[in-house]
């Protein structure tokens, strides 16, 4: 068979190749017949490489090694070298190398099968192999082109050895194998991988002396790095320089500024380019692609510009461009992230009509979205919905189920999360189990918790710093600081091992080796050093500052502050500024916070000339105020009656975007109320009620001064007005008021108040009813004290069964329902629960009393004098008995935590 028949043969069974190659095993068993030539021998091996024919190239390769001439068999095994390498075989092509090496010493290796090798180690990401090809490039003399350099140059930048790279480019010669743009593009690409952008610029100085000149993929990586970076305007500088050298920006140019700029936060910025991309065309600027507008919908998203988004939804539905799954999940994301989680709902249905297919992340960012509006049921239906579209809810999915249940402090539901993750075969990660952690150790529930992480070391999951730190710091929450210490001291030694402190089941805890050791991080010791501060142990926090410094622990600002924060609690200013002092010889950089820490502690000791010099160093430093600041500011103004100064901050919070809270007016509307300025005081009501919206808190506060000051009847007013908007009574000083409008004769205003509230069906203090009480008595009108004695009865009796429906609501987690009405019912602290103090009766026992009272025609005067003689006692929540609770809990059947679904995992 002639040559071109074995090619012909080839070319005609190309989708046979078992055929093809049992033909030309007959072809070269044959001593008589000759060797086919290197391209059929190149073809064949290319079909046997791309079928993954492996035992048959290798039988190929050993009929074609003692073929004569010995040039022609190594050209020929080349080709099966070449072939197999093409097809990222890179074992098997290294193996048939290796073979000709060693069965032709005397031939060397072209240049370009040496090459197809190392690229073929490139594209695999292999850099042992590109080092060990090259050496026996070396060994074989073989003289290195651009194209190596390139590949060896590239493989380098990958593995990170950027330096080795950079000496591999100093040392290319300078004749035959000058370096060329994608030498320098490798070299840029690598530097700015590194965040190196700077260095990377100033290869495009190397260029211009060698008169290589970049091309616009070097233009685009420098541009997409300096923006990643925040180098803006260099990037733009580099934008002018692309057009100086002729080179129009492109759309990938164009889309890494906007990029850039979104993540920067100014999006409003991008957005300008992206009219530019569509306005300017006469310019050659190019016109906007699917990624374009995905960028600008993020940033809008991002930035919770909600409105501006949806403009560019509808903008794409218009050109036909909102039909990416990518596009509806970043929508969703901001729809979410503007609390609009039914919207997103929507949109999902919506989405399949159009029918795009929602993935797994889809459904991921709804069902976390109506999670965190707690939307529960919500939540539940959508993953109905997944499982009905054939995508099984995964460890993400529960995660946020989970963690509703557990900010909601149900932790029996989240245990039933759980328990459904482990028999729908979804297996909980090492964050799902965090979580979890966290809010059995934040609920008390200790042994529950060592359960749990039992469970988490019996499945293999290695504790790392975050659980250790969950752990820590639910011992110091439960009151067990020592022994957290202790566990800390103990981490440096054993890691994890140290846990064994909790109890014998976790003396089995040990750490695999020292690489891995989970040793104590800041941290940690911001939770020891915080609740040490807190328990008044200040000793023993500075010395596990010198400790941390000791382990080469660096304090953060986060226990610098709580230092102050602790200091200036105590009333111990200098000692704060001296931890501020010790802070900047650290490098450690002050916050808004600190200042605000020590504004505030100033604030107390009524120092205002030193806030002055702290916010004049804070605008010096560049340290931006917040409302925080401007609250402190203006509440140590009004301490000094500065009040006109005080309210003139407002105006410069605005100039700086800073919005005025709800606090802000609050101690503005106190400030003129102490200077007797009280229409000042009512204008800033009413501006307080523009800027933040009618809230109870604004009324409560005008209708507290006004009452304070003696302004009764302004009082009165206010309260009907919050009465009339519904709003509730927690921060309302209705008894001081009745009491005021008593004592200065009021007590019809007294009394139509107090029934106002009762019509409202407001639970309210009794005490509040005995001003009023005592002045119709003084009157001698009986029969209206008779009636009002009555209420004030069914409301002591109504405060101490609310106490228990609440506390037994609470306590199980139960409904919505439930928790509003203990909101409603249980108001703050009362005066009247300081009078009442002896434990001499009861709900009941008081019931029965006034009964016979009132009987007796005395009803008034028996209340008077029970209360005097301390001998009504009401039962509010604080009070009930740990014995009543725990029957509670036995009666509704509330079980412990239990891990039985876990031997299912």
């Amino acid at each position: 068979m002639n040559d071109a028949l074995a090619a012909k043969l080839l070319r005609l069974n190309a989708g046979r190749p078992a055929l093809v190659w049992r033909l030309f095993r007959q072809l070269l068993s044959s001593p008589a017949s000759s060797t086919p030539s290197i391209p059929t021998i190149a073809s064949l091996s290319r079909l046997l490489a791309a079928s993954r024919m492996l035992p048959e190239l290798h039988q190929l390769r050993l009929l074609l090694l003692p073929r004569r001439p010995p040039d022609a068999a190594h050209a020929a095994v080349s080709s099966i070298v070449s072939a197999t390498a093409a097809s990222c075989l890179i074992e098997e092509a290294l193996l048939h190398f290796q073979s000709l090496r060693s069965h032709f010493p005397s031939h060397s290796p072209s240049l370009r099968l040496y090459n197809t090798l190392l690229d073929c180690s490139l594209h695999l990401r292999r850099p042992d192999l590109v080092e060990v090809i090259y050496r026996d490039m070396l060994l074989a003399r073989v003289p290195l082109d651009t194209y190596t350099f390139n590949i060896l140059m590239s493989s380098l930048c990958d593995s990170g050895h950027l330096v080795e790279a950079r000496q591999l480019f100093d040392k290319m010669p300078s004749k035959n194998c000058l370096p060329n743009e994608f030498t320098f593009g490798i070299l840029v690409r690598g530097y700015c991988k590194l965040g190196l952008c700077d260095t990377a610029l100033e290869l495009l100085d190397v260029m211009e002396r060698q008169g290589c000149l970049p091309n616009i993929v070097i233009y685009n990586t420098l541009i997409s790095s300096l923006c990643k970076e925040g180098l803006v305007s260099k990037a733009e500088n580099l934008v002018e320089c692309m057009r100086k050298h002729d080179l129009l920006p492109n759309v990938v140019t164009f889309n890494s500024r906007i990029s850039a700029l979104c993540k920067a936060g100014r999006v409003l910025d991008a957005y300008q380019i992206f009219l530019d991309m569509q306005e300017d065309q006469e310019l050659g600027l190019p016109l906007p692609n699917q990624i374009t507008f995905n960028l600008i919908l993020d940033g809008f998203c991002k930035a919770g510009m909600l409105e501006k988004a949806r403009s560019l939804v509808d903008l794409m539905k218009g050109r036909g461009l909102f039909k990416s799954t990518v596009s509806y999940n970043i929508w969703l994301s901001g729809l979410v992230k503007c609390r609009r989680p039914l919207e997103a709902q929507q949109l999902l249905v919506y989405m399949v009509e159009q029918g795009v297919e929602p993935n797994l992340y889809t459904y991921n960012i709804i069902i976390d979205g109506l999670c965190k509006e707690g939307m529960i049921i919500g939540a539940r239906s959508v993953m109905s919905l997944m499982r009905k579209n054939g995508l099984p809810p995964d460890t993400v999915t529960y995660t946020s189920l989970l963690h509703w249940y557990c900010t909601k402090r149900n932790v029996s539901g989240a245990i039933r999360i759980l328990q459904e993750m482990a028999s729908s075969g979804c297996f909980p990660n090492f964050f799902s189990c965090n979580i979890l952690l966290k809010s059995l150790w934040k609920e008390g529930r200790s042994s529950e918790a060592e359960k749990l992480l039992q469970k988490m070391i019996e499945k293999s999951y290695n504790l790392d710093i975050v659980t250790c730190n969950i752990i820590i710091n639910g011992l110091c929450e439960s009151g067990k600081l020592d022994k957290a210490v202790k566990i800390v001291n103990g981490m440096w030694q054993h890691g994890s091992a140290a846990l064994g402190e909790l109890g014998n089941a976790f003396l089995g805890l040990i750490d695999t080796s020292r690489h891995n050791k989970c040793c104590p991080n800041g941290i940690t010791y911001s939770i020891l050093i915080n609740h040490l501060c807190k328990d008044g142990r200040l000793d023993e926090a500075k010395k596990l500052v010198i400790e941390m410094l000791g382990k080469n622990v660096a304090p953060n600002a986060l226990i610098y502050d709580t230092f102050v924060n602790a200091y200036c609690k105590q009333g111990k200013v200098s000692s704060a500024f001296k931890v501020i002092t010790d802070m900047e010889k650290k490098g450690c950089p002050l916050s808004t916070k600190t200042y605000n820490l020590l504004i505030w502690a100033l604030d107390r000791k009524g120092k205002l000339n030193e806030i002055h010099v702290l916010i004049n160093e804070m605008q010096q430093q560049g340290i931006q105020k917040d409302v925080i600041t401007y609250n402190n500011m203006i509440h140590a103004l009004c301490d000094s009656e500065m009040v006109r100064k005080a309210a003139s901050l407002l105006q410069e919070m605005l100039q700086n975007s800073i919005v005025p809270n709800v606090a802000s007016f609050s101690l503005l509307i106190k400030g003129f109320c102490k200077i007797s300025d009280f229409n000042s005081a009512r204008d800033m009501f009413n501006e307080a009620l523009i800027a933040c919206g009618e809230t109870e808190i604004l009324y409560s506060v005008m209708c507290n001064e006004y009452c304070l000051y003696g302004k009764v009847l302004e009082a009165k007013e206010i309260l009907q007005i919050a009465l009339n908007k519904g709003f509730p009574l927690r921060y309302f000083q209705y008894k001081n008021l009745i009491e005021g409008l008593c004592k200065e004769d009021k007590i019809d205003d007294g009394h139509n108040l107090l029934n106002a509230m009762i019509a409202k069906g407001h639970l309210l203090d009794p005490a509040a009813f005995m001003p009023v009480i005592d002045a119709m008595e003084n009157r001698g009108k009986k029969h209206e004290t008779d009636k009002l004695s009555e209420k004030m009865m069914d409301m002591a009796a109504a405060h101490h069964d609310g106490s228990k429906v609440s506390l037994t609501g609470h306590m199980l987690g139960e409904s919505n329902l439930i928790i509003q009405k203990q909101k409603k019912d249980v108001s703050s602290k009362n005066e009247w629960h300081n009078l009442l103090h002896k434990d001499d009766g009861s709900g009941i026992a008081l019931k029965v009393d006034l009964n016979q009272a009132k009987d007796d025609g005395h009803v008034g005067l028996s209340i008077k004098l029970c209360a005097q003689k301390g001998i009504i006692k009401l039962i509010e929540v604080a009070a009930l008995s740990r014995e009543s609770m725990l029957i509670s809990l036995e009666e509704l059947n509330v079980k412990s935590f239990e891990f039985g679904t876990w031997s299912t995992l």
